[in-house]
């Protein structure tokens, strides 16, 4: 097969928020040269852009609610485009049952999704960690009411979307409750397993 008809690898990075993804995504990217991309962070970069989608996404995201799945898949297809030969971390997305079933109708000609990389943390622990970076992240979900809306987000749709893959054997979970080397060291393990 030529190099260029392989397709980019692409690892969904999941778990609650304050599970640590971000961190753990740093970490991966330093080491595999993946390249990390976060559908938050994309759409937050998208409504500072002043474009028609931003003020939609800035109030969906102030409401705790998922941005359509089109858009952000637009944002993260031009992302994958252009960083040519590389794998990728997508974090923080797919959301729910609809951004999937999105994703796979757009992208599966595109990328090779290779699994789920799921950060399993209690919430009473993503809520401690969550609210530590709120005073300073400068974040508007970081505040108490946001992340109620974040966690419930979480635990009636994107847990179907683990639940979804791990159907075909396709979700790596990781404890993500311990200190971020001891994650880390799993983490490592895993990709080196897969041969990345």
């Amino acid at each position: 097969m030529e190099k260029s008809d392989i397709k980019p690898a692409v690892i969904f990075v999941l778990g609650g928020p304050g599970s640590g993804k971000g961190t753990q995504c740093a970490n991966i990217v330093e080491e595999f040269g993946f390249v990390h991309l976060s559908a938050g962070d994309l759409l937050r970069a998208e409504m500072n852009s002043g474009s028609k989608n931003g003020d939609m996404i800035a109030t969906m995201i102030k409401n705790g609610e998922i941005v359509p799945s089109i858009v952000t898949i637009e944002l993260l297809k031009n992302a994958i485009k252009s960083n040519p030969g590389k794998n990728f971390l997508v974090d923080g997305f797919p959301r729910n049952e609809e951004n999937n079933k999105s994703w796979e109708d757009n992208m599966k000609d595109i990328v090779d999704t290779k699994f789920v990389l799921y950060f399993d943390c209690p919430e009473e622990v993503m809520t401690e960690r969550l609210l530590k970076r709120g005073e300073s992240s400068g974040r508007s979900d970081d505040n108490m009411e946001s992340i109620r809306k974040r966690f419930h987000t979480f635990n009636v749709q994107t847990k179907l979307v683990i639940d979804y893959y791990g159907q075909f054997d396709k979700v790596r979970r990781i404890d993500a409750n311990r200190d971020v080397s001891l994650v880390y060291k799993d983490v490592q393990a895993l990709f080196r397993s897969c041969g990345f």
